[in-house]
């Protein structure tokens, strides 16, 4: 077996050590071209940025800009202090309870049975939460008023109770993707859009400074209403709103912290409810159309 001499050795070591740190020096050359990220959040560069300004009360955008000058610096601090929020706005969004989708007109379109069986339960359930309501807002709508009424039966007398119709039900923004079961005449859209986004600035704003305790407020209205709120407070596109499912009575609980951020706390919670109660469209109980399936096997 042939060996290696003394100078082939060397020559060998030379040629690693040379070709070792040509490689070190390519990688480190191209590192920020070929890196590699351990996971979305690594690194990660948002496709959209949070706007903080989204309800105009970031303090800093309602106090006078500084000047520059060292004298200005106190005047502009002290401003800014007193312009943050200091509360937390919880905003409790409910459904309606199922109606009669079959009424020629709103009067007729009036809570069925198990309607107003899920309103029952939604009130027994916001009453267990011993939370203190600030306000009741209910849409103008026959199924809301009676949803709503049904559920301040649970709750404290003194309660504010409003009307709004700002918040009655409608087409918000052209859904995306479309769906071929639900297609409103554009002008629908161009009438509603208008008014849901009036209510969603009525609603959906920081704590003002002057307010030192956290507030509730219940708003008893629509799906495709309460959809939009949701994707608008969390900054989605809001023309994804139909790819949300809300349930007959369910609760969907939003909170608007004091910095502006906004937290999504539930979505069409109805754990309230047994499961032969839920319902989403004007069909059967979620129990019905399993037993249905399974008779039909």
């Amino acid at each position: 077996m042939a060996t290696f001499s003394r100078l082939q050795k060397i020559a060998l070591l030379s040629l690693g050590a040379v070709g070792g740190s040509l490689a070190y020096y390519s990688i480190g050359k191209s590192e920020k071209k070929y890196d590699v990220k351990n996971s979305w959040t690594t690194n990660y560069t948002p496709s959209v940025k949070w706007n903080k300004n989204w309800d105009h009360r970031e303090p800093a955008s309602l106090v006078k800009p500084k000047s520059g000058k060292p004298e200005d610096e106190n005047r502009y601090n002290e401003q800014l202090e007193k312009a943050k929020s200091k509360a937390v706005r919880h905003l409790i969004l409910i459904r309606h309870g199922q109606y009669h989708l079959d009424g020629a007109t709103d009067k007729q379109r009036i809570l069925t049975d198990l309607g107003r069986q899920q309103a029952e339960f939604t009130g027994q359930r916001l009453a267990s939460l011993d939370i203190k309501w600030d306000l009741i807002v209910r849409s103008t709508m026959s199924r809301a008023q009676e949803t709503a009424n049904i559920i301040a039966q649970h709750l404290p007398k003194e309660i504010e109770v409003k009307d709004c119709q700002l918040i009655e039900e409608g087409a918000p923004v052209p859904p995306e993707p479309p769906v071929g079961h639900w297609r409103p005449e554009p002008k629908q859209f161009f009438q509603d859009s208008a008014r849901i986004e009036a209510a969603f600035r009525r609603y959906f704003y920081r704590a003002p400074p002057e307010q030192k305790q956290d507030s509730y407020t219940l708003l008893v209205c629509h799906a495709n209403v309460i959809r939009f709120f949701v994707c608008k407070a969390l900054q989605f596109p809001p023309e994804g709103w139909l790819r949300i499912s809300l349930n007959h009575g369910s609760i969907t609980w939003v909170s608007i912290l004091p910095s502006g951020n906004v937290v999504l706390r539930s979505l069409s919670e109805t754990g309230h409810m047994e499961p032969k109660y839920i319902t989403s469209r004007n069909r059967p109980p979620i129990t019905d159309l399993v037993k249905g399936t399974l008779e039909s096997c």
